[in-house]
């Protein structure tokens, strides 16, 4: 009688790093030749479980160093708990369970909750990490995928039609330190739209279809110009993290030299104890230096390759880029060029960084951000306030968002000249700086108009050392007029909505006498007319003011 096992094959797709354009990890796909055995082990969670074993084994004949990505069903792991098969196959192919990320497959109609978050939690302590597959065409609910905390989210690339909903998923990925990918990504045109709403990851015929032998070089479009979606305090490290070279502490130079050369992608390799935490780094290009001399390979060959490495440079998981720059330049000009291992909480590795993915990325940002400052300031448009505004309220923090401008600047332009104009703008951005503080961001929107994103606490004393100052014009005195909204935590739903709140406050200010400052709450009707006076009724329509 003919066994499941005769009639299965194994493929490996890629899943690519959108950011460095590099194979992240291998999915491992189930293909029976015959008959419908995946529709076999949803219903049956120990068929399912031995597919998940006969997976990783199959990986391990391949001799594939990439990270490994296992699918199971969520029914499988109510009904099993954590799997304890599929961590002796790790362990017994050689491989650590933190390679390894399991990939959990809806349907979760009628599974357990309690029991499959038992399940999840078991797989962690045994050091595998955690995918929630096909989400947004599946059937999770919201608060078990928040309870799942997975370490990665597979969106269906029906999604990327939704683009809102797509930056908001990045949003809760980026609260809980969780990575973003699209499945079944086909066109370019799929790519970009998953690369502008933020995801770091993506899978799918266009990179590289399912094959039998793992492949290592992908096709990845080039990236259009646009600006990185990336926090203020620069990309977070776990965008550029490639797989890891990881060989036993106790590993031999032969050991070493084989991976290498065997591996010409492999930049370096890293020895680790037995719970994965790097205890020498072996960098390429010295250690094979060091193998080619005289003697080279009769002194080292058998003797520890931990004796030829150096101490790790190590970052945690929640680093930034900059961060990561702040190790490099620690040490030795020699070791700039090593990979930086990343670690989890617990200190071990999940893959390394390269310091020119850093740089590249960092660099691209700085232009981008450059392209979007006003040429007669030098402050950012409106486009990097806003952000900044969505990212806040995302944070769920209380924030106050200011318009400023000067009052009828046209016939400033008009009077005074252009130039006298230019000047004046010059002059009140660069007193905007200066009286900004801690995260207080300002920008010039173009034109005479200003905007300020300030925590509430932080508003006044900007505001009375910008308003209080004497400001003229080819020696015309002129007047400044500020409307802020102060937005508590929710009461915003995003900038837009901030902005309509801002408005009727802008239009307000507009309407005082002298130096003026208009206060509004959002959600609320009523204002605050903190300076400025009521134009007098026969005055009104006499000189009307152009902002």
């Amino acid at each position: 009688m003919q066994s499941w096992t005769d009639t299965l094959r194994f493929a490996f797709q890629p899943v690519v790093n959108l950011i460095t354009g590099g194979v992240a990890g291998l999915e491992i796909l189930a293909r029976p030749e015959s008959g419908d055995i995946l529709a076999e082990a949803r219903r049956d969670p120990e068929l399912d479980g031995r597919l998940a074993v006969a997976a990783v084994r199959t990986a391990a004949r391949r001799e594939t160093l990439l990270p490994l990505h296992v699918n199971v069903f969520a029914g499988t792991l109510a009904d099993l708990g954590g799997l304890t098969p599929l961590h002796d196959a790790v362990r017994a192919v050689g491989r650590l369970p933190w390679e390894v990320t399991v990939d959990v497959v809806p349907p979760y109609t009628h599974v357990p909750q309690r029991a499959l978050l038992e399940a999840v939690g078991a797989l962690r302590e045994q050091g595998f990490r955690i995918s929630a597959d096909g989400v947004g065409d599946g059937d999770v609910p919201l608060r078990l995928l928040v309870d799942l905390a997975p370490d990665l989210v597979k969106l269906d690339p029906s999604l990327l039609a939704r683009p809102a909903a797509v930056r908001a998923m990045r949003m809760w990925c980026e609260e809980t330190g969780a990575l973003l990918g699209v499945e079944w990504v086909e066109t370019e045109l799929q790519c970009a739209a998953a690369l502008s709403a933020g995801a770091q990851l993506a899978q799918g015929m266009l990179f590289a279809p399912p094959a039998r032998l793992p492949v290592a070089e992908v096709y990845v479009p080039p990236r259009t110009p646009g600006p990185l979606p990336v926090p203020r305090s620069g990309p977070s490290v776990r965008e550029f993290v490639r797989p890891a070279a990881l060989l036993p502490a106790v590993a031999s130079a032969g050991q070493v030299r084989a991976l290498l050369t065997g591996s010409p992608e492999v930049s370096g390799v890293l020895l680790v104890d037995r719970a994965g935490v790097p205890v020498r780094s072996v960098h390429r290009s010295r250690f094979l230096l060091s193998m080619s001399g005289r003697y080279g390979h009769a002194l080292y060959a058998d003797r520890p390759a931990a004796k030829l490495g150096d101490p790790p440079r190590t970052v945690g998981i929640d680093a930034t880029a900059w961060e990561v720059l702040d190790v490099v330049a620690v040490g030795d000009r020699d070791r700039t060029s090593d990979d930086v291992a990343v670690v989890d909480r617990l200190g071990r590795c999940v893959g390394v960084v390269r310091l020119a993915d850093l740089v590249r990325a960092l660099a691209e940002s700085r232009v981008e951000e450059a392209v979007g400052l006003n040429p007669l300031t030098r402050l950012p448009g409106s486009d990097a306030i806003t952000s900044e505004v969505d990212r806040r309220i995302a944070e769920g923090r209380g924030f106050a968002l200011s318009w400023l401008d000067v009052d009828h600047f046209k016939q400033v332009n008009d009077g005074a000249g252009f130039a006298a104009g230019d000047e004046l703008i010059r002059s009140v951005g660069g007193a905007l700086q200066v009286a900004a503080s801690g995260s207080t961001r300002v920008g010039h929107i173009g034109g005479d108009d200003f905007l300020v994103l300030a925590d509430p606490e932080g508003l006044d004393p900007l505001a009375v050392s910008v308003l209080d100052a004497s400001w003229s014009a080819g020696g015309r005195p002129v007047t400044l007029s500020l409307a802020t909204v102060l937005c508590p935590p929710g009461s915003v739903a995003d900038h837009r909505q901030a902005a309509a709140c801002l408005a009727p406050l802008k239009k307000a200010a507009k309407s005082l006498r002298g130096a003026s400052w208009v206060v509004g709450r959002a959600g609320y009707s009523g204002q605050e007319v903190r300076r400025g006076s009521p134009v007098a009724a026969e005055a009104v329509g006499a000189e009307p003011g152009v902002g």
